[in-house]
Order: C-alpha cells, then structure tokens, then sequence
C-alpha cells in the first residue's frame, strides 16, 4: 500500500517527519551538555522563561511568524533552530529518495540525526557526548542484522577500528608533541560510524573529514579568523565524511576506482 502512495505526499510526510524530528533535535542539543532532561520543563524562553504555547512551536513556521522573536519579552532566538530543523528535513527526504520507505531509510534517519546533535554540540563546546556515542555504537551494531548491506562482522570491525584508528592518532601525537591533538570524544564517534556503515566506510569519512577540515582551517587562517594553534572541533567533519558516504560514497569510489 505504501508503494501506492504519490511521490510528493511521500516527501511531503517525510518533510514533516523530518522537521518535528529537527525541533527535539534543538532541545538535545541545547539541553545535553547542561546534563537537563530532555523531557522536562517544557519548552520555554530562555531569558523570561515564560513557556512557549503549542502554537509558537510548530517548527520552522513559528520561527518565522514571529520573525524569530519571543512572543513574551521580545528576545530575539536564534536562526540556528530554523536551520537545524530544515536540515533535518531535507536529510530525511534525501534518505527516502535514496532507500525508498525502507527499514534501512529509518535506521539511517536516526543515524544522522545523531551525527546532526553531536555535531552542533562539539562546535558549541567542543565535546562528543557520551550519551549519544556510546549507545549509538551498540544500535549500530544491532541495526547491522536489519541492514542488507552490512554484516554484523562488517560493523563490529568497523566499530573497533574507527576506535582504534584515533586512538593510535590521538597517543602518537600526544607522545610526539606532549598536547592532545584530538578528543578522547572522535574515537567513539569513528566507533559509531563505523557500526552503522561498516569498516569499509572509514577510509572514506577519515579523508574526506581531513580534507574539508584542512580546507576550512587554512580558510580560517587566509581570513585572520584563526592560526595554527587554534582548535577546531573534529566531530562535525566526520559526520559530514560519514554523510558523504552515506549518500554518494559507493558513487565516488566506483568514479575514483574506474580512473585507474
């Protein structure tokens, strides 16, 4: 019956879906490093605290109604929300178009609404919760049975290795230069990329990961907004790796692999 349905009702729940999942997504990753409950108090205004009504919640249409302003005190949100929702949506539709309504489409849909928290919350405060990484390496390892793609071996390995590999990164260099390079954070992040997507994933999201890193950094340098000492958060470049991979890795590999 679901293959039935038009193709624009499907992205068009899809985008809903997407959106409302974007508005909790806001929520865990305000709340999360303060260690609040994601649940409780409702949602309110940060600066008079005064609890926002169902109608001044409704994602992205609220936001622009009320031209991204509390309705109360007049304190201005931030457009960071819009944006995280939209791109929650236009992600999940991304999915659906590449795995159809699938169980696969579903496990990647939390995958990358993972990657999108971790990743905003490392920018914020340069940390990889726990709470998120960690459970999401046994649910990728479990997700692999339901994965016609990856094997569980494919996943545990993938799981061991994305660890392992910046572990060795992360010591290596603290025993050349006697400074962390990384996060302690980076290896469980790797460990659950590489449950969900397998070890074959992890060249892949490590050099694109570098690479865009690499370019961003000298960028920031170029444009005085940072030198070589200044840190930069290493988590939201492996999720962009692992999304890359996710939608177009066999893609590049094939074109890459085909010029030799």
């Amino acid at each position: 019956m679901i293959d039935t349905l038009p193709f624009s009702l499907i992205v068009s729940l899809t985008f809903l879906l997407g959106v409302v999942l974007g508005s909790f997504l806001n929520v865990c990753i305000y709340r999360l490093p303060k260690q609040e409950s994601v649940v409780f108090p409702a949602s309110h205004c940060r600066s008079c605290l005064r609890v926002l009504s169902w109608h001044e919640n409704v994602p992205l249409l609220s936001y622009l109604v009320q031209r991204g302003r509390c309705r109360g005190c007049g304190e201005r949100f931030s457009p960071r929300y819009f944006w995280i929702e939209l791109l929650t949506a236009l992600l999940a539709i991304g999915l659906v178009v590449r795995f159809g309504l699938t169980i696969p489409a579903l496990i990647y849909f939390v995958f990358v609404a993972a990657l999108v928290t971790i990743s905003v919350i490392d920018i914020d405060h340069f940390i990889i919760p726990n709470r998120i990484s960690l459970p999401g390496i046994v649910v990728g390892l479990g997700a692999s049975l339901l994965l016609p793609a990856l094997t569980f071996w494919d996943s545990l390995i993938g799981a061991v290795a994305g660890a392992g590999v910046l572990l060795a990164v992360f010591w290596s260099y603290y025993l050349v230069t006697h400074e962390q390079g990384l996060g302690m954070g980076d290896p469980k992040l790797l460990a659950m990329i590489g449950a969900f997507l397998g070890w074959q994933a992890l060249g892949f999201t490590l050099f694109c990961a570098s690479l865009t890193g690499s370019l961003i950094g000298l960028g920031m340098m170029l444009t005085g907004g940072a030198d070589r000492k200044t840190a930069l958060p290493f988590g939201p470049f492996l999720a962009f790796g692992a999304v890359c991979y996710l939608f177009f890795g066999e893609e590049i590999i094939g074109w890459y692999l085909g010029m030799w």
